[in-house]
C-alpha cells in the first residue's frame, strides 16, 4: 500500500490538526514494522486477490506475507465476516468496483496520494469503503478523514470518473469485521474537507509551521522528538502533585494520558538506537534477569519421577480457552458456567460506556452525616 510522505489516508486527521508533525516526522527513525501491521498488510492483500481474480477464500490458507500466516481463525475471524459484509452493502451483486487504487490529488497537491481498499458505483451513489483488521480500536465511518481523504483524491484521479459521474452522493463504510459502519455524505462535505487537508498541507510545508497535542498524537512517530510533548513533560515535572487543585485534575488527567503515551515512545526510541550500536547517554543495554529453564523438559520430568516428584500439574481451562475450544467444534459456551467478577476499580474519561462505581460507604456516611 502506497502513501505519500506528507500526507495520506492514515495521517490526514494529524496533519490537519498538526501541520508542524509533518517535519518532525520526517526527521524521526524509521518505526520498526509490528506484528499487527503486517498481519493486517497480508489480510488486505488477500481481500484484493479475492475481489480482483473471484479466488476462494479458503484457497488462502497457509498462505505467508511479511512473515506472517494465513491460519483457520484469521480466516473465520477476519477474511470470511469481511467478504458477508459486501452482501450487506450489494445483496444483488450490482456494484461495480476497483480495489487496491492509489488515488491522487494531483496538480492541487502534488506528492500527495493514498491507496484506497475499494472505491465502487452502486445505483446513483459513490462507494468508498476500508477494511480495518484490528481489532483494539474502533473505527467509525461519520466524518472520517481517511476516508474522505481517498473520496477526496480519487475525484481527481484519472480513470475513477465513472465512480462520481452523476452520483447523488457519497457513502463511506468501514468494515472491521464483525462490524459495518457506513455514512452517507455530499459532494459538498468532500470538498469542504478537501480545503482543510490543502490548506494544512500548505502549512506543512512552511518552516514555522504549528504543532498542537491532542487525540491525533495517539500514533504520531515523531512523537518522541516533539517539543510540544517535552514542553508538557519539563512543566509536568515542576508541578507538585501536592499543590494541584482538584478542580484542575480532570484537565491535567487528559494530558497525563497524552505523556504516557510520549514516555512509552520515548523508551522505545531509546531501544531502538541503542540496539543499533549507538550510544545514548548515561542509559546502557543490559541482560534482563534470568529465568530458569529445564534444559530437556523429557528428561526432567523422568528425573522428577524417579525422585519421587509428579512433575505435572492439571488445571481447569480458563473460560477464554474453553470458548476458544467451543468456537472450533462450533458449539456455544453454556452462559450459566460463567461469572464475570472485577478485580477491582480503575478510573475512565466520562465518555466511557462503563457505568460509575457505587461508592456505598461514602454515600452511607454521607447520608448519616445529614441525619445527625
Amino acid at each position: 500500500m502506497a502513501h505519500s510522505r506528507i500526507v495520506g489516508g492514515s495521517t490526514a486527521k494529524r496533519v490537519i490538526a498538526c501541520p508542524g508533525s509533518v517535519a518532525l516526522v520526517q526527521k524521526a527513525p524509521p518505526q520498526p514494522s509490528s506484528k499487527y501491521a503486517d498481519e493486517g498488510t497480508m489480510l488486505h492483500g488477500i481481500m484484493a486477490l479475492i475481489l480482483e481474480h473471484n479466488e476462494p477464500a479458503p484457497s488462502f490458507l497457509g498462505a505467508e506475507s511479511n512473515g506472517q500466516k494465513m491460519t483457520l481463525e484469521l480466516l473465520e475471524e477476519k477474511v470470511l465476516p469481511a467478504l458477508a459484509a459486501l452482501d450487506v452493502i450489494d445483496p444483488e451483486q450490482q456494484m461495480e468496483y476497483a480495489v487496491e487504487q492509489t488515488v491522487s490529488f494531483g496538480d492541487f497537491l502534488p506528492d500527495v496520494f493514498g491507496s484506497a481498499d475499494l472505491i465502487g458505483r452502486l445505483g446513483d451513489r459513490a462507494i468508498i469503503l476500508d477494511w480495518k483488521f484490528g481489532s483494539g480500536v474502533t473505527v467509525e465511518a461519520e466524518d472520517n478523514p481517511q476516508g474522505m481523504f481517498y473520496t477526496a483524491a480519487a475525484m481527481r484521479t484519472p480513470g475513477l470518473e465513472w465512480v462520481f459521474d452523476g452520483a447523488k452522493d457519497i457513502e463511506i463504510i468501514i468494515v472491521q469485521p464483525p462490524s459495518i459502519r457506513r455514512w452517507v455524505t455530499s459532494f459538498d462535505r468532500i470538498r469542504q474537507f478537501e480545503r482543510e487537508l490543502a490548506f494544512a498541507v500548505r502549512r506543512a510545508l512552511q518552516p514555522d509551521a504549528p504543532l498542537a497535542t491532542g487525540e491525533h498524537c495517539r500514533f504520531c512517530p515523531a512523537r518522541p522528538l516533539c517539543p510540544e510533548m517535552t514542553g508538557a513533560a519539563d512543566r509536568a515535572l515542576q508541578k507538585a502533585v501536592k499543590d494541584i487543585d482538584a478542580s484542575q485534575l480532570g484537565a491535567l488527567l487528559s494530558r497525563a494520558d497524552l505523556l504516557e503515551g510520549w514516555i512509552s515512545d520515548l523508551r522505545g526510541l531509546a531501544m531502538q538506537v541503542l540496539e543499533s550500536g549507538n550510544p545514548v547517554p548515561g542509559f546502557k543495554l543490559v541482560a534482563k534477569r534470568a529465568t530458569r529453564k529445564w534444559t530437556d523438559e523429557d528428561v526432567a520430568a523422568t528425573a522428577l519421577v524417579g525422585l519421587g516428584v509428579d512433575p505435572y500439574e492439571q488445571s481447569v481451562l480458563s473460560v477464554a480457552q474453553a470458548e476458544k475450544k467451543l468456537k472450533a467444534l462450533k458449539k456455544p459456551l453454556p452462559t450459566e458456567l460463567v461469572t464475570a467478577v472485577s478485580s477491582g476499580n480503575t478510573m475512565a474519561p466520562e465518555s466511557d460506556p462503563r457505568p460509575a462505581v457505587l461508592q456505598i460507604g461514602q454515600q452511607l456516611t454521607a447520608a448519616l452525616s445529614k441525619i445527625v
